[in-house]
């Protein structure tokens, strides 16, 4: 079931009850060759491991079988949005991560700092994860792009990431991406192509603003400010054309008047706004986060609070920072646990085993604890334990049925 979508079939109560959804983005992982663990699995996290002999537990499919999700997609799904019917591109995240507005005809694109062989083969996707502080220089370069009667708007997102939004009449997002998801010496940028005749015009202003900012991004002023490694220099990738996104409010879907979200990166608090929360937290540090969630807890029915460390040190393939990570989060839990949520749901938008370098398919951890949960018989927050739990294998887009039934704000379903 989709929760977004059995929602207006129900009635809501607003009886105060208090939900906290904890993401650990890319939280699951995959067992280590000569351990035979995974990093939840490897990792010493009795807080994580008391509240989930405490809860329920199963394990949460994020988008399909076999299907590895973007982070935007993910995150939509576990609020209850059917991620093949919300498509929002990573380009409009990106934006209202920043606190940009979109326009009804702006086109927005995520664009990456990378670094590029001599042939103009792509590198390093990331630009030696360049940055924020040099990017923010790097993008004043990027404003003096003039094209045509289109306002060019560029803001940096953090490290390597920025986001353009292009605005003018008879731009449409049906756009091809020119970055390849892949580095090596045969992967050079994929051609940016209009996707629908309609938006031929729109191409046709992304490839000569990415011509125009390679050109820029190789002159002595560029390189005084971000000089690559290995004779590499440096250039852009595009990600995710996008238009204005357009949800149904989770305030109208769910009957939760107050929703607020807590995250260190900037494209969870664009999902967060996007769907109407306010975002109120936007720094950077692990122990802030839970200080503004003590801080703020009370005025909010609804609670997203979010850590993207974990994710990160998946993608590296780092599997024993993962582990710290996840260690450094078991240590401030119990702040969390002390604050008395009516429902405290804990679990990923997807799985980034350190293995694979990589978000994947594999099911993700899932806890849920509640005065009315009927607890289980795991007693550890890990895959292996987890897919025995009561819930057994579900989809992210039902936990928001688990959550607001939990915390009795579902009435009786018909007489």
């Amino acid at each position: 079931m989709i929760s977004s979508e059995i929602a207006p079939h129900l009635e809501f109560k607003n009886n105060g009850s208090k939900i906290i959804l904890f993401v650990i983005d890319g939280v699951g992982g995959l067992p280590l060759p000569k351990t035979g663990l995974t990093e939840l699995e490897t990792a010493k996290i009795p807080n994580l491991d008391r509240l989930a002999s405490k809860g329920v537990t199963g394990m949460i499919t994020p988008i399909a079988p076999g299907v590895s999700p973007g982070s935007g997609v993910a995150h939509l799904a576990l609020l209850g949005y059917d991620p093949f019917t919300y498509d929002v591109g990573r380009g409009a995240i990106a934006a209202y991560g920043v606190g940009l507005k979109m326009e009804e005809d702006d086109i927005a694109v995520r664009v990456n700092f990378a670094g590029f062989n001599s042939a103009g083969a792509v590198v390093d996707r990331r630009a030696g994860r360049l940055a924020t502080e040099k990017n923010m220089e790097l993008c004043k370069l990027l404003r003096e792009i003039k094209i045509h009667d289109v306002e060019i708007i560029i803001e940096t997102v953090m490290d390597y990431r920025s986001v353009v939004i292009f605005r003018g009449e008879g731009l449409h997002p049906d756009i091809s991406d020119s970055d390849p998801q892949a580095t090596g010496e045969g992967v050079f940028p994929e051609p940016v192509v209009a996707l629908k005749p309609r938006s031929r015009y729109a191409a046709s202003i992304a490839r000569t603003f990415i011509k125009e900012a390679n050109d820029i991004l190789q002159t002595k002023e560029a390189k005084a400010i971000a000089e690559l490694p290995n004779g590499q220099h440096l250039g852009i990738l595009t990600r995710g054309y996008s238009d204005r996104p357009k949800l149904p409010l989770m305030q109208h879907l769910y009957g939760l008047e107050s929703l607020g979200a807590i995250a260190s990166y900037p494209d969870y608090r664009g999902i967060a706004r996007i769907v109407g929360m306010d975002v109120i937290y936007d720094g950077h540090e692990l122990n802030d986060e839970f200080d503004k969630l003590e801080e703020v807890f009370h005025n909010y029915d609804f609670i997203f609070f979010h850590v993207k460390e974990i994710d990160s040190a998946g993608e590296d393939g780092n599997f024993d920072k993962k582990v710290s990570l996840l260690e450094e989060i078991d240590k401030q839990i119990s702040r969390v646990e002390d604050l008395s949520p009516e429902v405290l749901v804990i679990t990923g938008d997807h799985s980034t085993p350190a293995v694979y370098k990589g978000h994947s398919w594999h099911p993700v951890p899932f806890l849920l604890v509640s005065k009315w949960c009927r607890p289980d018989n795991v007693k550890r927050f890990c895959e292996s334990e987890c897919r025995n739990g009561e819930l057994g294998l579900f989809h992210a887009t039902e936990v928001m049925l688990y959550a607001l039934g939990n915390a009795g704000r579902i009435d009786k379903f018909r007489a």
